[in-house]
């Protein structure tokens, strides 16, 4: 199984990731880059279960299990 440094290092480089833990269909997290233009600073959105993207926050969970997988 991946842990959560995989996961962070996977989308990075631009791939998703969702863990097998979560609870809700098709959620996943994806890596948005900074924009200089409009000074957004990188961050973490997630896919929610209603289609849209929210950004987001590992809890503890997220951080320490192994069940971290690419979404393809």
């Amino acid at each position: 199984m991946n842990d959560f440094g995989w996961a962070i290092k996977l989308i990075k480089l631009g791939y998703k990731a969702a863990r097998r833990g979560w609870n809700g269909r098709d959620m996943y997290i994806m890596y948005v880059p900074e924009d200089l233009p409009t000074k957004q600073l990188p961050y973490i959105a997630m896919k929610t279960t209603s289609g849209n993207f929210v950004p987001w926050l590992a809890s503890q969970t997220d951080m320490l299990t192994d069940d971290w997988y690419k979404v393809e």
